[in-house]
């Protein structure tokens, strides 16, 4: 491999500022003893608590990412742990319940990054090794999440629901001087081909080897990328997204820490309700396929998808969150990444139709119930009309004249339009 190469696959490059994030599906078992609301990180005066971050969301948002008093959704626990040149400083719990899954939650774990990030995140990838040495192995040893969850919740396993194939990731890179394909030609030159690629490998934690981009489809890989300024771009994946600077960090008192900031609160809290929005669409999508798995039950089964589709959308299914418009942008590339716009109004679409189809078999079953009642009545009530105006009261004629309606009854019954009635009332009984 060349210095150029090197350079540009990020194999061995380690940033000024790396900070990562990891999401895991999870299932909690119990509500843990920990703070309540999600991780506090500081800056200068500067506390993202609750509160705070309450202010950058719409209420519905900020009650599905945070909870309401008395009712809290969000849990964190401070941790100060370092292993192989990564640092955990904390926790989070996210109860992200859906209608058939109460203990459904998403784990979020907050690491500094000392080493090359790239191999870091091809490690969360499960992705080949490169070179020789020993190769990471993802969250294992203190950072294993079985441990640091034990007793509270359980993570997923890739054969159940919600569960995702790998963990998202979230990453975020600044520049030193020495990574010129990183940076902008002066304070407002364009930038080099490279730092898209590099966004990208952030964003897919792969490397030219594992995924190497066709120059004819390179735009419309990158087509969500957000310039955030003309400091730093973001890129958000299917599997991981990923922020990278575009000019010198000079050191802790930059922007950049407060671009750091930004990406562990608000701009993690527009990823994660897009995670919930996901996982909510992909049961609403499962609950669609066994509608008709109890053709008896059709009625009660779409109007309870009903039900939990309107709960969907008055308590999550927001397309613009807050007025912080890269939250916004972050939010829309999550959703496109995943079609959920287009899942979603398939979805209404498929719904109403079965609406519909509930409500014309249940016409039938009204129209097939009268007509019964006609059917049954207009002999029998002739009949009595008759005996009644003969003012005949004998019981023997009584019993004939039921009898001859019964009679007339089953002839009826016999006949096209008896057979569409009875077909009416089977129709309408199997839509129950």
């Amino acid at each position: 491999m060349t210095t150029a190469d090197t350079a540009s696959s990020l194999e061995y490059i380690t940033g000024a500022r790396q900070e990562l994030t990891v999401v895991l599906p999870a299932r909690l078992r119990r509500i843990p003893n920990w703070s309540e609301g999600p991780f506090p990180f500081e800056l200068g005066s500067r506390r993202t608590d609750t509160p705070t971050r309450s202010t950058y969301f719409a209420p519905a948002s900020a009650r599905a990412l945070y909870g309401a008093p008395g009712r809290p959704r969000r849990w964190h626990l401070p941790l100060d742990v370092k292993h192989d040149g990564l640092r955990l400083l904390g926790v989070e719990l996210l109860r992200a319940a859906t209608a058939r899954d109460p203990e459904h939650a998403l784990a979020v774990l907050h690491f500094g990054v000392d080493r090359p990030l790239l191999p870091v995140l091809r490690a969360l990838a499960d992705r080949g090794f490169a070179t020789t040495e020993e190769p990471l192995t993802g969250l294992t040893g203190p950072f294993d999440p079985a441990l640091l969850l034990d007793g509270i919740a359980d993570v997923r396993s890739q054969s159940t629901p919600f569960a995702i194939s790998r963990p998202y990731t979230i990453a975020f890179l600044t520049p030193t001087a020495h990574h010129a394909p990183a940076l902008r030609d002066g304070r407002e030159g364009e930038l080099p081909a490279t730092a898209d690629r590099w966004l990208w490998q952030l964003a897919s934690r792969s490397n030219a080897q594992d995924f190497p981009l066709a120059p004819e489809a390179a735009a419309d890989h990158l087509r969500d990328a957000v310039r955030i300024s003309a400091d730093w771009s973001a890129l958000v994946l299917r599997q991981g997204a990923a922020f990278l600077g575009h000019r010198l960090d000079t050191g802790e008192d930059d922007f950049y820490g407060f671009g750091a900031l930004h990406t562990r609160t608000v701009y993690l809290d527009a990823l994660l309700l897009g995670s919930l929005q996901r996982d909510h669409i992909d049961e609403l999508t499962d609950e669609l396929s066994e509608v008709f798995s109890q053709p008896r039950h059709l009625a009660r089964r779409v109007t309870a998808l009903e039900r939990n589709i309107a709960h969907f959308r008055s308590g999550y299914w927001r397309q613009h969150l807050t007025a912080h418009g890269t939250a916004n942008e972050l939010l829309l590339a999550f959703q496109n990444q995943h079609r959920l716009p287009a899942r979603f109004n398939e979805i209404l679409a498929e719904a109403a139709d079965y609406s519909r189809l509930v409500q014309t078999q249940e016409s039938q079953q009204i129209s097939g119930t009268l007509g019964v009642l006609t059917i049954l009545g207009l002999p029998l009530g002739t009949a009595l009309g008759i005996l009644q105006v003969l003012d005949d009261k004998s019981p023997s004629h009584l019993l004939l004249a039921l009898a001859l309606s019964i009679a007339a009854t089953a002839g009826v019954l016999t006949t096209r339009y008896g057979r569409l009635v009875l077909s009416s009332l089977r129709g309408g009984e199997s839509g129950r």
